[in-house]
């Protein structure tokens, strides 16, 4: 396996381990995945550091019965990846609808001997427009 499979490889792994961790509502693992300088713009345009994305997840507020993480698709560039995939989830957002289907894009950064997520941005995926 060449350097960029390995690192492509272990890119695919953290994604499913933040995938798993979100589902889950694990803290302590996606206090881990995310870069401690992680910023993330959610899927209304409001941008939070990594506290502030972590906060309603530990208040209890965002609740999640359903995550899947799918189609993620990679492009290494040296010591950073650009990873654009699809996250689906079934959610409440402080007993409000939070369900979605949204186009992710993660910034992965190779921090010391592993991938850490830096940043990401979700935007919703809306059908297409009626001809």
């Amino acid at each position: 396996m060449s350097q960029n499979d390995t690192a492509t490889q272990q890119v695919l792994e953290l994604g499913e381990r933040w995938a798993e961790a979100e589902l889950r509502g694990d803290i302590e693992t996606l206090d881990d995945v995310l870069h401690e300088r992680f910023m993330g713009v959610g899927p209304v345009g409001f941008v939070l550091d990594k506290r502030a994305w972590l906060g309603p997840r530990r208040a209890g507020d965002l609740r999640i019965s359903s995550f899947a993480w799918r189609e993620p698709n990679v492009r290494l560039l040296g010591d950073t990846a650009l990873v654009i995939g699809v996250q689906e989830q079934r959610a409440t957002y402080q007993d409000q609808d939070a369900d979605g289907r949204f186009r992710v894009t993660q910034v992965v950064v190779r921090d010391g001997d592993r991938w850490r997520i830096a940043g990401m941005h979700l935007s919703p995926i809306m059908a297409p427009p009626e001809r």
